[in-house]
């Protein structure tokens, strides 16, 4: 059967082979609630799909507009095989409950590296910020030495905001993708940070110039969410 959870999932969980993120824009602060209560329904009502899920958890953005979607999955064959045979049935029933979802996008990753505060274990995040790094064209080693440039950045930095939890940096399977799920104490923390150079989160130092002007850089974006369902088998 399906439980529910208000633990955080753990990025770095050992047998994680294919983390997906994916967006949903539902438009209201009310239409988000709606739509995660129907999340709940649909799926505790029904067996957990697969033992190649091994958690689902959904957030709220704090636009008041989109949700994201974190699943972990042993690997991606058991991902494909659930949207055969399970997922549409419980898109409907949601879709039902609340029309006009729209779908963004789903984004296929694999964890790479991991920062996280020696004392994360006593402190529960308040705030889950999420990083999206864009390049032009597809780039494997691109990818990873640029998450190999936020670390050296970090590392030099003489002052780490005591807010910051961890930071887990996941590598688009596309080639062209960087995903940064960072847990913050809250999103005040969050934004005092970036507030406040030289707090760990870029000042204007080389190596953050570096890493801000990396060659192939595209875009970027940071969105800010709230944990609000976390489904587990039971």
């Amino acid at each position: 059967m399906t439980r529910r959870t208000d633990a955080h999932p753990d990025p770095a969980r050992p047998g994680v082979g294919a983390p997906f993120f994916s967006t949903w824009r539902v438009g209201t602060p009310e239409r988000q609630r709606q739509a995660v209560e129907a999340i709940a329904r649909t799926w505790e009502r029904r067996p957990w799909p697969t033992q190649g899920l091994l958690g689902y958890h959904v957030y709220a953005g704090h636009d008041g507009d989109t949700l994201l979607h974190y699943s972990q999955w042993t690997d991606e064959a058991a991902y494909e095989a659930f949207v055969k045979t399970r997922r549409q049935e419980r898109n409907d029933e949601i879709d039902t409950a609340v029309p006009g979802i729209e779908r963004v996008r789903l984004g296929r990753y694999r964890h790479y590296r991991s920062r996280v505060a020696e004392d994360r274990d006593r402190r529960t995040p308040g705030c889950v910020v999420v990083v999206e790094i864009e390049f032009e064209g597809a780039d494997a080693a691109r990818q990873r030495a640029w998450v190999d440039g936020v670390f050296a950045a970090l590392e030099s930095e003489p002052h780490q905001h005591r807010g910051g939890l961890s930071a887990h940096f996941h590598l688009g399977t596309d080639g062209t993708r960087v995903l940064n799920y960072a847990e913050w104490e809250s999103a005040r923390a969050h934004a005092e940070a970036l507030a406040a150079p030289r707090e760990g989160v870029g000042s204007a130092g080389p190596l953050w110039e570096r890493v801000q002007n990396w060659p192939g850089l595209k875009n970027s974006s940071v969105s800010r969410y709230d944990h609000v369902l976390g489904l587990l088998p039971d």
